[in-house]
C-alpha cells in the first residue's frame, strides 16, 4: 500500500467525560463518545498517523493535546490518496454527520471544524480505506 501523501480520518474514542486545555484553542470540554478527526499528510502519511498514536510528544496540533490524555484512544484509521485541498471537502461530509468541535484543526482554513463528535464511522467506508496501522 502507497501511503506516501493523503487525508486521513482517525476514529477516537474519549472515554469519559473530559477537559482539556487545547493549546492556542483554550480548554475544551469533550463528552464521552466517539469522534473522528480530519487531517493531511503531503509528505509521508505512514509517519503522521504514526505520530498520532504516540502518547508523548511535543505538541504542535490541536489533536496532539486530545490524544496525550490518558481517557483518549485511537480506534481505528481511515485514509485515501488525495491532495490536501481534499482534507477540507472531507471535513465539509464530517460535518453532516457529526457535531462540530468548533475551531478544532481548522485554524488554517475555513472549515468549521476538523474533528466531529459521530454516532457511527462506518459511513467513512464508502470514500477511504481502513488502514492496516492500527489493526
Amino acid at each position: 500500500m502507497n501511503m506516501a501523501n493523503g487525508i486521513y480520518v482517525l476514529v477516537i474514542s474519549v472515554d469519559k467525560n473530559v477537559r482539556i486545555n487545547v493549546g492556542a484553542l483554550g480548554s475544551v470540554f469533550f463528552e464521552k463518545g466517539l469522534y473522528a478527526y480530519v487531517g493531511s499528510a503531503q509528505n509521508n502519511l505512514k509517519r503522521r498517523i504514526e505520530r498520532h498514536l504516540t502518547k508523548v510528544k511535543r505538541k504542535f496540533w490541536h489533536v496532539d493535546y486530545l490524544l496525550g490524555n490518558d481517557v483518549v484512544k485511537v480506534l481505528r484509521g481511515f485514509h485515501r490518496k488525495a491532495e490536501k485541498y481534499e482534507e477540507c471537502q472531507i471535513a465539509l461530509k464530517m460535518n453532516k454527520r457529526g457535531i462540530a468541535i468548533k475551531g478544532f484543526g481548522s485554524s488554517n482554513c475555513r472549515c468549521v471544524s476538523h474533528l466531529f463528535k459521530l454516532k457511527s464511522y462506518r459511513f467513512l467506508r464508502e470514500f477511504m480505506h481502513e488502514t492496516a496501522l492500527l489493526k
